[in-house]
């Protein structure tokens, strides 16, 4: 019996689990995912916990109910990984053996590497929505505030769905619009882009719309330190922005497995094919999902494309071929802009963000670069086809293989 170990039960690990248990023989294949905790969060909710639009317990499952009964899960978290001997060290010392090894251990945010962000102040006047705890803190937060300068400060890419920080202000807008209160709130944006977002169409579009929103933007700020007993932010050419309170992007990184096991660049992410998503320079392992080192968004639709991907070369790859399919890292992302609409971007490694129609052109039914109805009514709907559809592997109507088809150059 020949053995796959899966890192990481998140999303990419999840739906792999999925399709390969629907592939492969249990007879012949023994399916083994790991992962630290029992919880599985639909972590595109977070940013809506902090204006009560939705909560915890709407985006949390146990992460069993979505992984098949022929795949032994294994709750613990990883020490060492060692491909010479093809061997997982888990926390507990317990070695697991594998013959073919996919790694989807995620990203998380570690405030920690920016000096003075985690202090006494941080869940106080400093805040994260990444985080189930950061999310609902925040959300208590907001409810009792009585306005002045909010900053969401980006620390440095890459980051987790690279548009969520503009929903957050696009929905702060809303809440405090809807309180009565926008005239007593300054909103502003401190990113070390420069612009609103990491594509030049796109940056100017977001861009003029944060401004039509009356939300501030200070681009190209590399973030230095937090200062809280002076409520400020400093880069490191000593530029300072003051805050009243601060939503933090801090630092994504790898797991920490990935640094102990010498696999990982500075920030513990895997050195990656950019097609084949196989991992470099190592035999008989993939890479998909935010553990990659790809410049693709780490998104949920990037983990869906990535595993259409993945699926077809891993098949090809056990009987001994080459592989055969390629990932053009194609992303999809739905934003939402408040009052109840939202956009859609849709791009990979050589397009941008282009305006136009999706996925049908003039026909939509959502609008590429530009507001609507049916964009936010879709960004809602999709918690549902995640639970339903993506997690469980099946087939969804949008190719891995992004399409030029509606977009206006």
């Amino acid at each position: 019996m020949r053995n796959i170990l899966i890192l990481g039960g998140g999303t990419a690990g999840t739906i792999m689990a999925n399709k390969l248990a629907a592939a492969l023989d249990d007879k012949e294949w023994r399916i083994t995912i790991v992962d630290g905790t029992e919880e599985h969060y639909y972590q595109p909710g977070f940013l809506f916990v902090p204006f009560g639009i939705y909560r915890m317990r709407d985006l949390v499952k146990p992460r069993r109910q979505y992984l098949p009964g022929n795949v032994r899960f294994i709750p613990s978290g990883i020490d060492i990984i060692d491909p010479g001997t093809k061997t997982v060290k888990l926390t507990n010392g317990t070695p697991l053996k594998y013959d073919y090894l996919i790694i989807a251990t995620g990203a998380n945010i570690h405030p920690e590497q920016t000096e003075g962000l985690l202090d006494e102040e941080w869940g106080r006047s400093k805040f994260d929505f990444y985080t189930p705890q950061g999310a609902e803190r925040l959300s208590q937060f907001l409810k009792g505030w009585q306005g002045g300068r909010l900053v969401l400060s980006i620390t440095e890419m890459p980051i987790k769905c690279p548009v969520a920080p503009l929903e957050f202000l696009f929905l702060a807008d809303e809440y405090f619009t809807r309180r009565g209160m926008r005239d007593k709130v300054e909103l502003h944006l401190i990113t070390p882009l420069s612009g609103a977002f990491t594509k030049p169409t796109s940056s100017r579009v977001l861009g003029e719309f944060l401004e039509r929103k009356g939300i501030r933007v200070t681009p190209d700020f590399d973030l230095g330190r937090v200062d809280s007993k002076e409520k400020k932010i400093v880069a490191w050419d000593d530029t300072e922005v003051n805050y009243d309170v601060l939503v933090s992007i801090p630092t994504n990184m790898g797991d920490a497995a990935i640094a102990r096991s010498g696999l990982g660049n500075d920030l513990n992410f895997v050195a990656t094919h950019r097609e084949t998503l196989m991992a470099e320079g190592l035999e008989d392992v993939f890479v998909i999902g935010d553990a990659t080192n790809l410049p693709t968004s780490k998104a949920g639709s990037v983990a869906h494309f990535e595993s259409e991907i993945l699926f077809q070369n891993f098949l090809e790859h056990i009987d001994g071929r080459p592989p055969i399919a390629h990932f053009d890292g194609h992303s999809n992302c739905f934003i939402e802009s408040g009052f109840d609409k939202g956009m859609l971007i849709d791009f990979n490694y050589d397009t941008e963000p282009l305006p136009g129609e999706f996925p049908l052109p003039g026909v939509g039914p959502f609008t590429l670069l530009g507001e609507s109805r049916v964009n936010h009514y879709g960004k809602l709907m999709f918690r549902w086809v995640y639970w339903n559809l993506l997690l469980r592997g099946m087939e969804l109507p949008i190719e891995a293989e992004m399409s030029m088809a509606g977009k206006r150059v």
